[in-house]
């Protein structure tokens, strides 16, 4: 399986960025990728947000796996970002 060398508050925070710039989501710009660089810190708290709720996995995600193994890695994101769950 890959492992992403991005962290993931930082690819989900792009993925909010470009979904406010891009033309393909609820922006204007056509290609959105010089300004997704320069914003996406700005949405690395609701990244962080995001992360917070999946702490705790739905039905479907826990028969897929171990709960507590999700739960671990999440919380290790998050506190590799220096955020409290």
């Amino acid at each position: 399986m890959p492992v992403s060398n991005t962290s993931v508050v930082e690819r989900i925070a792009r993925v909010i960025a470009g979904r406010v710039a891009s033309i393909n989501a609820e922006g204007d710009e056509r290609s959105a990728g010089d300004r997704v660089d320069a914003t996406w810190r700005d949405y690395a708290e609701d990244a962080r947000s995001i992360l917070r709720t999946l702490r705790e996995p739905d039905p479907t995600m826990a028969a897929a796996g171990d709960p507590a193994v999700w739960e671990a890695m999440v919380l290790a994101a998050l506190e590799a970002e220096g955020a409290s769950a």
